[in-house]
């Protein structure tokens, strides 16, 4: 399994060979450091823990963190079964940059999607509203009924109004369609999910 922290950049398109056009998300994906090693004998279970963006100024770091100054920690599960693997050779302080994957290879990317701020059940759950025509008064946007003869109370999980996005979405099977180790960037084919900014969790 390989893993990388990164930043979204934006949007951008690049042609093949054949002139095609291919969408692509550039991602500044590290260079990151391993900052702890979990064991099952210590911790209950075994992980890689990384740390990505280093931070200059000591004086703002909190005193428990001051060993990890980075602005982004974040653990990789390691698979107990592949004892052989390249994560368990790791050791605290090795870097990890874009060199680990291969042109071509498909990721899964994880991240947090963009906040819509409060939305109704037409645009949340893509309900199709009521009826437009002669004697609605303004309710076409509306849910209608909630509720029903018994147990007589909105059942827990109804799709209703309330805030949309800002939930954690992980796209898989996603394309590197070029990777520039000079400048730590990754083109990955296809949309990822997140603002301009946003923090992505990239595993192999």
């Amino acid at each position: 399994m390989k893993f990388i922290l990164g930043k979204k950049i934006e949007m951008s398109q690049i042609f093949d060979g054949e002139g095609n056009v291919i969408p692509v998300t550039l991602v500044e994906a590290g260079p990151c450091y391993v900052v702890q090693i979990k064991t099952k004998e210590k911790d209950g279970y075994k992980a890689i823990q990384v740390g990505f963006e280093e931070i200059n100024k000591k004086n703002k770091i909190k005193k428990p963190l001051r060993d990890k100054p980075y602005k982004h920690l974040r653990e990789f599960r390691v698979n107990e079964q592949r004892t052989a693997n390249s994560e368990q050779k790791m050791k605290m302080g090795d870097k990890i940059d874009v060199s680990i994957f291969d042109k071509g290879e498909k990721v899964k990317i994880s991240g947090i999607s963009k906040g819509k701020g409060f939305a109704g059940g037409v645009k949340r759950w893509g309900f199709h509203g009521q009826t437009a025509t002669h004697g609605t008064k303004h309710t076409e946007r509306t849910i209608g009924s909630i509720g029903s003869m018994f147990p007589q109370k909105v059942i827990k999980g109804r799709r209703m109004p309330g805030r949309m996005g800002t939930e954690r979405v992980t796209v898989k099977n996603l394309k590197i369609v070029k990777i520039d180790l000079e400048n730590n960037l990754l083109a990955v084919k296809g949309a990822i999910p997140g603002r301009r900014g946003t923090l992505l969790e990239i595993r192999g």
